[in-house]
């Protein structure tokens, strides 16, 4: 089947196969550094397994997704290609086959799972239950549509032409309709609460702001999700093939941002743990010269007081928590300075 975009159903197959291809070994890349971040030097209590296993669902999904379109892409254009009634172009047209079919499940599955992590994390800040209601029916009406699309499209028969009927198609444009709804909300409120909590510190905060980075995590991967999914809908709105090379494309693209966000929130703290620890073996190094090389000198007590803003787990209603701490240091003193 051609579209007036001029791309047939065996087309898109091959190509969105390449570019899913690209972005899973980029995501692949990702899973490793994500999974090297959240448990290098942690002990087993302080592993946050939520997170981890959420990222292992992903990568999952994704490898089955890709796997399926790989062996699709072999039995339409070899394997099949010259027994098959209609050619290549009427096997990736048909729906209805169990391996499209399974495909739209897995990416059923992936949706809900990056949808139900943003929501979670709103949930756990705003600690509102008429929020978090809403925002779990808007998850629950992208459930019950990718359900319908599943089964209608195993009940099919007529190929791709009835993804864009009213039957199946109504469907489809809610399901994208509220994934993007879900998405746009959620990030919306997380960037906000965190603004928020930024602004109430300003006052009072020494160092630089640690919240604001946050946001921009947030706010990024809000970002390339929401474009993702207006321009399939956009694709699946203009009765274009494109809609299902977008589709394959989502998969990864759920993973990577996802993957995106862990990684650079554990590379800031990263940074923030040696730039401390550098600050500290250099003061006391120094110390260590002015005492050996001065002993006259007369001694003087510091407190020195340090906070950590630590991210809180379990029922804490804080997103993050400020921990501080106090340690006396000698202060050798010399000329008066």
């Amino acid at each position: 089947m051609t579209t007036p975009d001029g791309i047939s159903m065996d087309e898109a197959a091959l190509i969105s196969t390449f570019l899913e291809a690209l972005l899973y070994g980029f995501s692949l890349v990702l899973f490793g550094w994500t999974f090297w971040v959240l448990v290098r030097r942690r002990a087993a209590v302080s592993i946050n397994y939520k997170i981890l296993v959420v990222a292992c669902l992903l990568l999952i999904f994704s490898t089955a997704h890709f796997a399926i379109d790989m062996q699709r892409v072999i039995d339409g254009l070899v394997t099949e290609r010259g027994s098959f009634p209609g050619g290549p172009v009427a096997y990736f047209s048909q729906i209805s086959m169990p391996s499209f079919v399974t495909k739209s499940v897995l990416y059923m599955l992936q949706t809900l799972v990056g949808d139900g992590v943003v929501i979670y994390r709103c949930h756990v800040v705003w600690r509102s239950i008429p929020l978090s209601l809403f925002l779990f029916m808007l998850w629950c009406s992208i459930a019950v549509a990718g359900v319908m699309i599943a089964f209608l499209s195993s009940a099919s028969s007529s190929g791709t032409a009835q993804v864009f009927d009213m039957s199946l198609g109504k469907w489809i444009a809610a399901f994208y309709a509220m994934t993007f709804a879900t998405n746009l909300v959620s990030t919306a409120l997380l960037s906000y609460r965190l603004w928020v909590a930024d602004r109430k510190a300003a006052s009072i905060r020494v160092n630089r702001s640690q919240l604001i980075p946050i946001m921009r995590v947030v706010l990024d991967a809000g970002v390339i999700y929401s474009l993702t999914l207006v321009v399939a809908l956009g694709c699946y709105l203009g009765h274009s093939n494109t809609e299902f090379v977008v589709l394959d494309m989502i998969m990864p693209v759920i993973s990577i941002t996802f993957y995106m966000a862990i990684i650079r929130i554990g590379m800031a703290q990263a940074k923030k743990t040696t730039s401390t620890s550098f600050a500290l073996e250099g003061t006391s190094s120094s110390l260590s010269r002015r005492e050996g090389s001065r002993t006259t000198n007369r001694a003087r007590n510091m407190q020195v007081h340090i906070t950590t803003l630590t991210e809180c787990k379990g029922d804490d209603p804080r997103l993050f928590r400020e921990e501080s701490d106090t340690a006396d240091v000698k202060i050798v003193n010399g000329g008066g300075v």
